[in-house]
Formats: C-alpha cells, structure tokens, sequence
C-alpha cells in the first residue's frame, strides 16, 4: 500500500477534480504490475496497473492480489467502472486503503466486488491514504474547496512595508521555485484587491514544471485596472464582484450578493465548478477573514529570520492549529499548520 501511495503522488497537479491513485498487482511475493491515475479524463490507476503486466505475468492476474489506495469506482463516468474490470480478470483479492467519499461510489465498489466473490481488505494505511487526498475528502466531506493560506513574513512578523515604502521582498530564491511548486499542485490561486493594486502579480506558474491554477481575485466593486497582469488573459480568471456577471473568453466576472457570509458564498462556488483546492496568497485582510471565519484547513508561512524592518504591516495570526512540518533553507523557515478547530 505504501508503494500504491507512492505511485499515486506521480498524478499529483494533474487529476483534480479526481483524486489521486495508485495500485500494485502482486503475485506471490513480485510485484507484476504497477499503475496510477495520471491525467484526469484518462485511464484509472486499476486500469494502467492491469494493463502494465507483461505477457508472461498475464496467467497470474486470477491468482494476484490488487492494492489500491482508493476504493474502485462502480459507475460509468469519463471511465467504466474499476469494479467491473476487477470482476472481469477474475482477480480473487482486493487490498483497499481507504473507502471514496464521492457519492456514486461511497462503498458501492466494495460492494460490488464482495457480491462477485472477490476478498476485500479495508483500510490499510487508511490515515496515509486520506491524508494522500485531503483536498478530494474535504471537497466531498465539507462541500468545498480545501484551503491552503500562505504568506511570507518578516522575523518581526511583518507582512508588508509600511505605506509609502517600496514593496517589500521577503522570501529568498529557493523559497520563490517552492511556492510556485505549491501553485502547480493546487486547483486555483486566490487573492483581494489590494494585492493585486500593489503588488500586480501574475500569479501564474514560472519557476517549476506543470500547470497554473486558476486565478481568483476578489474584487467587489471592480476597481482594478484592465492592465494589471492578472487580466493578461494567459490564464483563466475569475473576478468575484458586486456588480456584473460576464464572460470573456478566459476572464469571468462572477457576480456574489454583498452581505455577510461572503467567503461562503464564493465557496459554495467554487464547489459547484468542481474546484477542489484554493491556494490563498493575500493581501493581509482577506487572509485574516478566512482565519477569523475559521475556514482554512492548512497554512505555509515562510519566514525571513535575517529581516526585521520595524514598522510594517503585521502579519496574520493562527488560532487552533498544531504545526505539520518546518525546514530551513538559508535564510527562510518554512513552517506548515493544519487547523485543529
């Protein structure tokens, strides 16, 4: 199951709004065949393992035994069910790491697989497997996207410079190529107004291999100048607003009522177009409302310890949390939460 895992990373920034999975057929004490799901549309994990086995191992398959992290879907979506082709190769023993919370399959794979004979494991390395797909079981258990905050800070836990100063810098080179890993992972990238007024990011994917996400940007009353970079019409965008809905070929302005409740509002949005995961970038204010509504799963803060600049914008502050991971790299510590509320 831990080689399952390990092949289903390899999907990674690849298969949302599907999660990501991998199998290994194993007969006797070989392993035969291997596969994961690597591009969303395409082939399941069950489907490229099965298929990787040689001619000679083919006999074997009846006699094997599949792991996979995920439970084999049941229904007919872009692919047949796993379920039926399982079935179909007569594979006498199935090892499952953790059942899949989507609603068409929610158990009905197991199912089917126990009505046809076939011996169902469940649950090895279940915590390893969920914590594999946090974005998909939060997408499917919590109704929407998992959210990830991220700033750079000063070691006097500064934000941004005073206003009036020159823009700020932060973090350090090897800091930047990482957080432009972590956009290619997720689904979209979020940030307010302000941000964009001061910073005019592009918030694309420059600095390591795969896909931009998607670009949200909220701006209620629509006061962003068309040449900002987040409308150079490279990459799809969304801008969250009062005012209008209206389309343009890779810009949406997606109107949201004003009043309470508004990151729910763009939530429950964003869950409708099968968003799974929102990296949130700033500016200070729109992190600390997420912070303060306690709708934030993770957090990645990445500090400067050789800056301290006095006066500045405070950064935010985390309640509830207990921290995952911390690693250094010259001058920036690198510290990752997940909120325990």
């Amino acid at each position: 199951m831990a080689r399952c895992i390990q092949l289903a990373r390899l999907g990674a920034g690849n298969v949302a709004p599907n999660p990501m999975v991998g199998s290994v057929l194993v007969y006797g004490d070989r392993i035969i065949g291997e596969g994961y799901h690597q591009r969303y549309g395409e082939a399941h994990a069950e489907v490229n393992c099965i298929a990787s086995v040689s001619r000679y191992d083919q006999p074997h398959i009846p006699d094997s035994t599949l792991y996979v992290s995920l439970e084999p879907c049941a229904h007919f979506g872009k692919t047949p069910p796993c379920a039926d082709l399982i079935i179909r190769h007569k594979i006498t023993r199935v090892v499952v790491g953790c059942r899949d919370p989507f609603e068409q399959v929610n158990g009905k794979g197991i199912e089917k697989l126990k009505a046809a004979g076939v011996d169902v494991t469940l649950g090895v390395l279940e915590p390893e497997c969920r914590e594999l797909n946090k974005r998909f079981f939060t997408f499917h258990e919590k109704k929407r996207p998992y959210i990830i905050l991220k700033w750079a800070q000063t070691a006097d836990q500064k934000i941004a410079a005073a206003p009036g100063q020159p823009r700020l810098l932060i973090s350090n080179d090897h800091s930047n190529r990482m957080v432009h890993r972590w956009r290619q992972e997720e689904a979209a990238i979020m940030v307010g107004r302000k941000t964009v007024e001061v910073d005019n990011p592009s918030l694309s994917n420059r600095l390591w291999m795969g896909n931009s996400p998607l670009r949200l940007v909220l701006d209620p009353l629509l006061t962003l100048e068309s040449s900002s970079d987040v409308f150079d019409g490279n990459i799809p965008t969304i801008v969250f607003n009062h005012l209008k809905e209206e389309e343009r070929p890779n810009l949406h302005y997606m109107q949201v009522a004003s009043g309470p409740n508004l990151l729910a509002k763009i939530l429950f949005l964003l869950h409708r177009r099968n968003i799974t995961s929102v990296l949130v970038e700033g500016g200070a204010q729109l992190l600390n409302t997420f912070i303060s509504e306690g709708i934030w799963d993770e957090a990645r803060i990445i500090t400067n310890q050789a800056k301290r600049i006095g006066a500045g914008l405070a950064a935010p502050e985390l309640p509830f949390y207990q921290r995952l991971s911390s690693t250094r790299s010259t001058t920036d510590l690198t510290e990752i939460f997940i909120n325990q509320a």
